[in-house]
């Protein structure tokens, strides 16, 4: 049988509505209405999940992207929450997966989607879930909005997690700094090996972002493994990787991960791809390998920096000692703004608590629920022995066999 593209679209279609009514009709999902913009009258259902015992002061968990859904991509992580005895809420992204979509059927328009947008969402959610404050928890672009629900609505903020934190546009000269003191201007093994790529135009933009993941995951020994796969010209496992990274992360995949339409906002509202200065390993050029990268920055919605110092919450900071994205420099800023913050380190931890190290994430976010952030700082070791999670596990495994197999494959002409 031979299918069209208008008979594909609507194959699509027709299945997108179907994961979506399921989806819908699952335990603890419920929709609200929202305006589609501000000030205007047209309205769209937004979704969201609350799971795990009642107890009055749920944790509002809050993922990475622009572009990462919830309901159906930590499904696992709420059930293993709700065992914990942690109450979730989650919200759906407006503009992804089951919020993604006007009453007319078609995708909400641009405007609709904006930062202060999504963060009027969650305190609208708290009104419909009968919620009067929660601890708030965001990870990496969700802990940006993390901190928009303190600055909008700090009445409904009892305590607060920032995982792998944001504080602004100003990042990338921390990012820039972090990345050059490991790979560039460290008298260290690994630095030589990169000098020696990037004379030879072995490494593009976009193997900055490779590197950073292999980094996360197994620190400098896995890194520098791969290094000396490129410099002996055995390049294959790398261009596999390379691939994998494109595809995964910029493919949309329905009700998981839909950065097409909200990934617009990293770049607007948060000059992800900044300006790039010229020297060498600069992710201000990563960036422009990404599809909307050319959209013009027109201001950030909060100063972050002003803001910060009047939260009057226990706020716990998380960060991976081996972050090249948030990297620990911008935790240590955000602790030094945040009143009494409880500044907690995971010095093999990578990106992202919540989906590398989830049983860390948990432990966290169930200490500052009740009360018990002060402790935390001193536990930074005893958290970073838990578990990886099993994503992180996965790929762990993946990478080291990677470096394993390219080590007996032919050299690259």
């Amino acid at each position: 049988m031979t299918f069209f593209p208008g008979t594909i679209g609507r194959v699509l279609e027709l299945r997108r509505r179907r994961v979506h009514a399921k989806l819908a009709a699952a335990p603890g999902v419920r929709r609200i209405r929202r305006p589609v913009t501000p000030q205007g009258r047209d309205e769209f259902d937004l979704y969201y999940v609350r799971s795990g015992p009642r107890s009055g002061r749920p944790v509002v968990i809050i993922p990475g992207g622009p572009g990462m859904a919830s309901i159906a991509a930590y499904r696992g992580l709420r059930n293993r929450a709700a065992a914990a005895g942690i109450e979730v809420i989650m919200v759906e992204h407006r503009g992804v997966g089951m919020s993604r979509r006007c009453d007319s059927g078609g995708d909400l328009p641009g405007e609709a989607l904006t930062i202060t947008g999504v963060v009027d969402d969650v305190a609208a959610v708290l009104d419909d879930a009968g919620v009067e404050q929660a601890t708030v928890y965001g990870a990496s672009y969700g802990s940006y909005l993390a901190a928009g629900v303190g600055i909008r609505h700090p009445g409904r903020v009892s305590a607060m997690v920032l995982d792998s934190p944001l504080l602004g546009s100003a990042d990338l000269e921390y990012v820039r700094r972090n990345v050059r003191e490991l790979l560039w201007d460290d008298d260290g093994d690994l630095a030589d090996k990169v000098h020696r790529l990037v004379e030879s135009a072995t490494l593009t933009p976009t193997d900055l972002t490779i590197a950073a993941a292999i980094y996360g995951v197994g620190g400098s020994e896995l890194l520098g493994r791969h290094f000396d796969l490129l410099l002996a010209r055995r390049r294959a496992m790398w261009t596999a990787i390379r691939g994998i990274a494109i595809y995964g992360g910029r493919r949309t995949t329905p009700f998981h991960n839909e950065p097409d339409l909200v990934g617009a906002i990293g770049f607007r509202e948060l000059n992800f791809a900044g300006t790039p200065d010229g020297l060498p390993l600069d992710p201000a050029l990563t960036w422009r390998e990404v599809p909307g990268f050319d959209i013009p920055f027109e201001g950030e919605p909060f100063d972050l920096v002003a803001e910060m110092p009047r939260f009057g919450w226990p706020t716990a900071i998380v960060s991976g000692g081996r972050d090249l994205v948030t990297p620990p420099v911008v935790a240590d800023r955000i602790a030094e703004l945040v009143p009494n913050a409880a500044l907690v380190r995971l010095p093999t931890a990578g990106h992202s608590m919540l989906d590398t190290r989830e049983r860390a994430a948990l432990r966290v976010m169930a200490d500052v629920a009740g009360q018990r952030a002060v402790a935390l700082p001193a536990s930074g070791a005893e958290l970073d022995a838990l578990p990886a999670g099993r994503t992180a596990v996965l790929m762990g495994v993946a990478l080291t066999a990677a470096a394993r197999i390219g080590a007996v494959l032919p050299r690259s002409t």
